[in-house]
């Protein structure tokens, strides 16, 4: 068993126009005042992490390390969740996904998709001169607009979805075997990949590829009245990237899993801080400890009633509190020489 390493902090919600948190040196110094030890840095802002010349500079990548280590930080994961969500968009969703990528390619899926596949690429060669080992990203959707069997599923559509989702993803898991990291696919709805199930069929389609893995969030599962702990027993080796946040899911009468089109606020299930949601982080962080979970415990804030700086100075204290020490040794030890007297 190893201890999991920890608190780690995803940058994304906490990126503004507004120092400290307009610039990865200003997050850096924030971020390490709460105490975490990690950032997941997003890939999608140059002025925070500019991707393409992290994927050609070796020099740069070493700046970017040695800045952090000034600090006592180093880089959990890249994160390229906006362009992994770009590989696979369905007609359906072609207006509310466009703004994901740069103005000049807005109107144009075939141009979007090229620079989506591009940006993976850069970022398994970028996360290799940091010396990381996991990536995390989403895997897009063709199929999801018919999550809910009405109209009646079809088979054949369903299939050709998760062939050509499998097309796409493919080479880009090849090109990260190549570079030595894992492509870590947060499991998540409005993803094709959204529940076991699904990480199944398209892991099936890839051939069982070594490379693809998860990024494991209970929140999603919760939400969804998936046994997130179950999740663990099941898809342990899988798992190689963790995001920290609580979820709880408060039954009534007028809406449910689907949310009914409201606000978070109003949602039967809704996002929370960690600690003050449903979720059993005692016991995941146990079964983690017990399956010797090789990546870090990254908290990703969000929440529909707690401000985001309280959070994250929350959430850095959460991790630590969780986070067990394993032993290198059984507790029994004493008794198991032949000489002891029974």
């Amino acid at each position: 068993m190893r201890t999991i390493k920890g608190p780690g902090l995803f940058l994304s919600q906490f990126i503004s126009d507004q120092p400290p948190f307009n610039c990865l040196e200003g997050l850096a110094a924030w971020a390490a005042g709460l105490g975490y030890q990690a950032l997941q840095i997003p890939c999608h802002n140059k002025a925070i992490f500019d991707l393409p010349r992290a994927a050609e500079s070796q020099t740069y990548c070493d700046e970017i390390r040695g800045m952090l280590a000034e600090h006592g930080l180093v880089i959990s994961e890249l994160s390229t969740h906006l362009e992994g969500q770009l590989i696979a968009v369905h007609p359906a969703y072609d207006a509310a996904f466009d703004g994901f990528a740069p103005a000049h390619l807005r109107g144009n899926a075939g141009a979007r998709q090229a620079w989506a596949a591009q940006t993976l690429r850069q970022a398994a060669a970028a996360s290799s001169r940091l010396g990381l080992t996991a990536h995390a990203t989403f895997s897009g959707a063709l199929a999801w607009p018919y999550f809910y069997p009405w109209p009646p599923h079809n088979a054949a559509l369903l299939e050709d979805a998760f062939d050509e989702l499998a097309r796409r993803w493919r080479p880009l898991l090849d090109t990260f075997d190549q570079h030595g990291v894992d492509l870590c696919y947060e499991i998540h709805p409005g993803e094709d990949l959204h529940d076991g199930a699904t990480f199944e069929r398209f892991l099936h389609k890839v051939d069982n590829h070594p490379r693809c893995n998860m990024l494991y969030d209970p929140s999603h599962l919760l939400l969804q009245h998936i046994d997130y702990l179950a999740w663990l027993d099941i898809y342990h080796s899988r798992i190689k990237a963790f995001h920290v946040k609580d979820a709880e899911f408060r039954s009534n009468g007028r809406s449910g899993v689907y949310g009914g089109y409201q606000p978070w606020i109003d949602r039967a299930g809704r996002f929370r801080s960690p600690g003050d949601g449903q979720v059993d982080f005692n016991t995941i962080f146990s079964k983690l400890a017990q399956y010797d979970y090789p990546g870090w415990a990254v908290l990703e804030w969000e929440c529909c009633l707690k401000e985001g700086e309280t959070g994250a100075r929350e959430g850095s204290e959460f991790i630590r509190r969780h986070i067990i020490p394993v032993s290198a040794r059984a507790f029994d030890d004493f008794a198991a020489g032949s000489g002891v007297r029974q």
